[in-house]
């Protein structure tokens, strides 16, 4: 599997890098940052060199698009949208926090309620998004995840769909805190569950 983390000057780092190893850790994918530039400066003045350019999104099995301080410049930058092109019947999609906004604009969430942080609620609002009081949701093979300790929920969820439940597990089991880990296996199964086709969820 190929993943795209798309990732804008401003980015938050726990959304971008927990996606990032989380999904490195399933055999045989490979997660890689995509970007607009060559170099990236996160929230907090952290410098990232691009792995992938942002078209690279297009030929993504699996994109998940992080947060940051600058998402609403994006989502207004109508050159830089127009580089994101996206297929919810190829590809499998989540967006963390303000991330949801971007979606939005992609027209990738429509009348579907959807998770953000409460920094960006009021945006995703204006977008004319419904937004929900939960961590996860996810509509078919679109994702959206609210608040940076909820990337872990989505990350999850995209193993799960793309490699199988057991890879879930078994990625969450191997981070998760030592003396906890089947407390945190069973409450991020938990959360993504109800959202797995039932075939997934089955396995």
């Amino acid at each position: 599997m190929r993943v795209a983390i798309l990732t804008f000057d401003g980015f938050n780092e726990l959304d971008s890098f927990v996606a990032l190893a989380l999904l490195n850790r399933v055999a045989g994918w490979r997660a890689e940052i995509c970007g607009p530039g060559e170099r990236l400066v996160s929230m907090n003045g952290v410098r990232v060199d691009v792995q992938q350019p942002i078209e690279f999104a297009a030929e993504a099995d699996i994109v998940l698009i992080g947060s940051g301080v600058r998402t609403r410049d994006v989502a207004a930058d109508a050159g830089l949208m127009a580089r994101m092109r996206l297929d919810p019947d190829r590809q499998i999609i989540g967006a963390q926090c303000s991330g949801a906004l971007i979606l939005a604009r992609l027209g990738l969430i429509g009348d579907l309620p959807a998770c953000t942080d409460m920094t960006s609620k009021p945006w995703v609002i204006e977008a004319g998004i419904r937004v929900i009081d939960a961590p996860f949701v996810a509509h078919g093979r679109v994702a959206t995840a609210g608040g940076c300790m909820a990337a872990h929920y989505l990350s999850a969820w995209a193993i799960a769909m793309g490699a199988g439940v057991e890879a879930a597990r078994d990625v969450i089991d191997y981070v998760a805190p030592v003396g906890e880990k089947a407390d945190t296996v069973a409450r991020v199964m938990g959360v993504i569950a109800p959202f797995l086709p039932v075939e997934t969820a089955a396995a």
